[in-house]
């Protein structure tokens, strides 16, 4: 009977994917493949953990599925996606730029941020790895060490130091200590509360003229006129004057600490 794809996944996840002791975990899913010719662990002399082609699809297969939860969790991509949502708004454009267009800017924005850090974890982790040169387990741990310095470099000491009290630790030494189970929601965290100051900042200009418009609006006896549409124009000539989206882009980029 084929197994319950929970049990499964879960499985492989305890084999391939926790930081911490995962013999037993391994031998379980050991004598649960036996009697699935196409998937197999063996190990060799040398202690090394070899897995067959179709686990590594699948590894690949549920990484990919883990992937989009990945970047917006542990990237730069929902700072950036906020705070350009917020600044819409503030123009009160509606749906210009829509947001495809926005998304699209967030995801390059991401990658220009995340690039060192990238090219940090291909050169330690997945290169070797792909060489031969370090097994699989060695690979995840140097991956994930890098990111976590990612993670903790822009977080918050009082959003790391809420969730290590919530589970009881008493601190780290190190961010290579820090579970992944901490730093990620603490990053979360740290970046919505950081997106929401940046955009009340972008605010505040808008809403100055939004009310300058009004005054003026109110003055004349001209009650009927919708003091949105009237600012509409001011607005984009203020933002093209001082080359927003340049200043924009530019200080969200700078306000990650780099590798």
């Amino acid at each position: 009977m084929k197994p319950p794809n929970s049990i499964f996944y879960l499985l492989l996840l305890c084999v391939l994917f926790l930081p911490v002791d995962v013999g037993y975990a391994q031998e379980a899913f050991t004598s649960f493949a036996e009697g699935l010719p196409a998937l197999k662990i063996q190990s060799n002399e040398q202690n090394e953990t070899t897995y067959s082609l179709s686990l590594q699809i699948l590894a690949l297969m549920t990484g990919l599925t883990l992937l989009p939860s990945l970047v917006l969790g542990a990237t730069s991509f929902t700072r950036i996606i906020i705070v350009l949502s917020i600044l819409r708004q503030a123009m009160g454009t509606q749906q210009t730029p829509p947001n495809q267009v926005l998304i699209a800017i967030a995801l390059f924005l991401t990658f220009f941020i995340m690039t060192p850090t990238l090219t940090e974890i291909n050169n330690k982790a997945l290169d070797p790895y792909m060489e031969g040169e370090i097994p699989a387990k060695t690979a995840l741990a140097s991956g994930s060490n890098t990111l976590k310095e990612f993670l903790v470099k822009n977080t918050r000491e009082t959003d790391l130091g809420m969730f290590t009290d919530l589970i009881g630790d008493k601190g780290y030494e190190d961010h290579t200590q820090i579970p992944l189970t901490v730093i990620l929601p603490a990053f979360i965290t740290s970046e919505l509360k950081t997106a929401f100051q940046i955009g009340f900042l972008l605010f505040l200009p808008f809403l100055v003229i939004d009310m300058v418009i009004a005054s003026i609006l109110m003055s004349l006896g001209m009650m009927m006129l919708s003091p949105m549409l009237v600012a509409l124009p001011f607005k984009l000539l203020l933002f093209v004057l001082v080359d927003g989206w340049a200043m924009t882009v530019g200080s969200l980029v700078a306000t990650y600490a780099s590798n």
